[in-house]
């Protein structure tokens, strides 16, 4: 199985600066992507940046040129750094992935796709 723990997140006023951090762990064979969504009541959960294997990037409209997201193949990690926040970035920040995971000691595997526990930022004016 594989696991995605987040860090980060808070509270900061607008025009601060985060980063969110996430670790994937378990019995890993590859990750394609990884990626943040967020939610905020009453809408549905959005993309905010994702990253595959290779380094493409793309980001939602509303965050290009506040956000960058890095990934760590080596250490499983995807890092959101965000600055200039604006109270609209307000929401749950949730880490996602996919890939492959081994099966067994013959080295099978199958794709999977996990979300983290989701992290909360909050940016007042």
């Amino acid at each position: 199985q594989v696991r995605l723990v987040e860090f980060g997140g808070g509270s900061v006023q607008a025009g601060g600066s985060l980063t969110l951090s996430c670790v994937a762990s378990g019995s890993i064979s590859s990750i394609n992507a990884m990626g943040w969504y967020r939610t905020v009541p009453g809408k549905q959960r959005e993309l905010v940046a994702r990253i595959t294997r290779d380094g493409s990037t793309n980001y939602e409209e509303s965050v290009k040129g506040r956000v960058s997201i890095s990934r760590d193949n080596d250490k499983a990690t995807v890092i959101l750094q965000m600055i200039s926040l604006k109270p609209e970035d307000t929401a749950v920040y949730y880490c996602n992935a996919d890939g492959r995971f081994v099966v067994n000691v013959e080295g099978a595997s199958r794709s999977f796709e996990v979300w983290g526990q989701g992290t909360t930022v909050t940016v007042s004016s």
